[in-house]
């Protein structure tokens, strides 16, 4: 609206009253459809909102199919032949003409009468059968065909075919349309406009089949990306470390850039370090960092989480910063820097999180998050062994959770709002301390800042909801008063 409104005004600028009253008059023309020479923007999205929305379904496969025994005979057909022949109506086998007969081991759903008391009751098609003694028409249970797939639908059990196929996965699709529960729910939900879309041939860009995807790699094996130990170090630092740790506190503590710190250090300190200095000592610290957060952070004892991403620019191109939180501790569990949203960066800061995860903490990690289907596809991956199979429910590593929107449209977002608002805060303040560098050169620039972040917050930014204190307590800060020297015991407990 915001938007609007500064082209309103612009536009009224531009005119004289007596112009803005003609461009109003072709503006209700235009409205009231007399004008065909001008159109409006199409609002496609909002007549088709289920248009290639994409969804992961979080319900697994089968691995094995639906048992096809018939169903429990309510009657028995042996007691009915006896009270019709006590009636003086006995009944007697079916005489068959034609030489069609059923399939042997045929048996009535209803009563359990044998192949002798059935019929074939549509001819040569031989696909119902009925029964002489209780009446019932029933369908013939056909001998399943072995699928091309390992999977079957969990809806109807049909078997799930090889729908697309690439280096890292697998999509299998269920064919069964209109007789498959899923597909029947799905159309359910389709407006007039998309429901005569799906009737011209384009019911693949509504998603209405049920789908699986297998990964081919070990989803264990998937890592966030890690700061680059191989550049500059501070061993080769000519002033002295001080320097470096008022570096590190006014460039990431409070937010400013490596220019505003450079000139920091000079005006204030008497330091001259120019700002590539700067971002050569963040980039040298950030591996230690990370050794520091990996053998003090602990193990996370809480299973309440919350996950998010957030954007980071690099070279021009946005980037995005993945995190997930305890929202006990208030502590980042992991965190990630990637070229995309897809499933594979999502799936690493879950992998991540896992590892972090106490031993003797048996319960299922429940991870919060938005509507972001690479959550999903990461969740049904983290859940599978390393062939792609689905592990049983009580195997399961994660359990995942959903709030969309502002408003607790359902009673899981309503439940897990204050998750939501948690991590959202969370990329706030991440975005108040990186939003000064207007963008990274290297990826490793982002890695390395994103690294130090999440190290100031776990162990040095005082919360006021923890009571002033940090989320991640270490003994060996104890004492130390200036930022600085915090900062110099974080890189120096790498070691």
């Amino acid at each position: 609206m915001r938007t609007i409104a500064s082209f309103t005004r612009w536009f009224c600028s531009q005119f004289t009253r007596d112009e803005l009253f003609e461009v109003a008059t072709i503006i209700l023309e235009v409205l009231d459809g007399s004008r065909d020479d001008i159109r409006l923007k199409s609002t496609f999205r909002q007549e088709h909102p289920n248009y290639r929305q994409y969804e992961v379904n979080a319900t697994v496969p089968l691995t094995e199919p639906h048992d096809q025994a018939p169903s429990k005979a309510t009657m028995d057909w042996r007691e009915e032949l006896s009270r019709r022949e006590a009636e003086g109506t006995p009944l007697k086998p079916v005489n068959r003409r034609g030489g069609i007969t059923p399939p042997a081991g045929s048996r009535c759903e209803r009563c359990g009468a044998p192949a002798q008391w059935l019929y074939v009751n549509d001819g040569r098609k031989c696909s119902q059968l009925g029964c002489k003694v209780c009446g019932l028409l029933f369908p013939v249970r056909r001998v399943r065909h072995e699928a091309s797939g390992p999977f079957w639908c969990p809806y109807c059990g049909n078997a799930l075919y090889k729908w697309k196929h690439n280096e890292r996965w697998t999509a299998y699709k269920c064919k069964s349309g209109r007789r498959c529960p899923h597909y029947r729910q799905r159309y359910e939900k389709l407006n007039r406009r998309e429901r005569l879309l799906v009737r011209t041939g384009m019911a693949s860009q509504f998603k209405l089949h049920y789908q699986w995807r297998s990964y081919h790699f070990d989803p264990a094996s998937i890592r966030p990306q890690v700061p680059d130990d191989s550049g500059p170090s501070l061993l080769n630092v000519r002033c002295s470390l001080e320097a470096v740790g008022l570096a590190l506190a006014y460039r990431v503590s409070l937010g400013l850039s490596a220019r505003m710190t450079s000139w920091a250090l000079r005006e204030i300190h008497g330091i001259a370090a120019s700002h590539q200095t700067v971002l050569n000592w963040t980039e040298a610290a950030a591996p230690l960092a990370y050794r520091t957060l990996q053998r003090m952070q602990g193990t996370m004892t809480e299973i309440g989480t919350a996950a998010d991403e957030t954007y980071i620019k690099v070279l021009g191109v946005w980037h995005y910063t993945w995190f997930i939180m305890g929202i006990e501790t208030r502590a980042i569990w992991a965190w990630n820097v990637s070229e995309d949203r897809g499933e594979v960066p999502a799936l690493a800061v879950i992998n991540q999180a896992l590892e972090n995860k106490a031993p003797d903490v048996d319960a299922t990690l429940v991870l919060v998050s938005d509507g972001n289907p690479a959550y999903d596809a990461a969740t049904n991956a983290v859940n599978c062994d390393a062939e792609g199979i689905p592990l049983p429910p009580e195997q399961r590593k994660v359990e995942r959770r959903t709030v969309i929107g502002l408003r607790n449209e359902d009673e899981q977002s309503e439940q897990f709002r204050v998750f939501k608002e948690h991590i959202e805060r969370l990329n706030r303040t991440y975005r108040y301390h990186t939003r000064s560098c207007s963008g990274h050169k290297t990826v490793n620039g982002a890695i390395a800042l994103t690294t130090l972040f999440v190290a100031y917050y776990n162990f040095l930014r005082p919360h006021r909801s923890l009571g002033g204190k940090p989320p991640l307590h270490l003994d060996e800060l104890d004492g130390i008063r200036t930022i600085q020297g915090k900062w110099l015991k974080l890189l120096q407990l790498a070691a």
